[in-house]
Parts: structure tokens; sequence; C-alpha cells
């Protein structure tokens, strides 16, 4: 059990382990952003009320859609991140093919 802590302790607050899920995390979080954007600049509408909220807000929408994804990563060791990469991926795949079915 003391080795199971260590090896947590050892990837947090720290991109030495786990290097490839951190940053695929943080690239699916600005990918996301960025498509966010595309789509408002054409547009479209954001359909999650909370994030539709904090368009309002510029300087707290960057807040979460850029520095929020970078502190977790930092915190979380990246085991813990494979669930949300998985869920992020899905929902920039969801992303990429609304807005080639409104631009086609």
């Amino acid at each position: 059990m003391n080795r199971i802590v260590a090896g947590w302790w050892e990837s947090t607050a720290t991109f030495k382990k786990c290097t490839v899920e951190k940053v695929s995390f943080i690239f699916l979080c600005l990918l996301d952003l960025i498509l966010t954007l595309v789509a408002l600049n054409l547009g479209l509408h954001e359909i999650n009320p909370f994030i539709g909220y904090l368009i309002q807000i510029p300087a707290l929408f960057l807040f979460v859609k850029l520095l929020m994804p970078v502190i977790i990563a930092w915190i979380l060791p990246g085991k813990l991140l494979l669930p949300s990469i998985g869920l992020l991926l899905l929902v920039v795949t969801w992303n990429i093919k609304e807005l080639a079915v409104f631009l086609l």
C-alpha cells in the first residue's frame, strides 16, 4: 500500500510520469476550446448551459477551458485522467462532426 501511495505522489504535481496522458488531456481540452470558438464564430450556439454562461464572461471562460485543464493534469496522476480523455475524445469527435454537417 505504501508503494502505491508513493507512486501516486511521484506522478502528482509533475509531468515526469504519465506524460502522454497528461499532454493528451490538455491537447483535447485545447482542441475543444478551439472548436467551441470556431462554432461560436460561425453563429452556432453552445448547448451546454454551464459553458453557455461562461462564454458571457470571457476571462472565466478562458480560465475554465485553458488554465483548469493544466492544473488538473498537473495535480492528478495520468491514470486518473484516462476516463476524462475518453470522454473528451467523444466530445471533440462530436464537435468536428457537427461542424462538418453545418459547413456542408
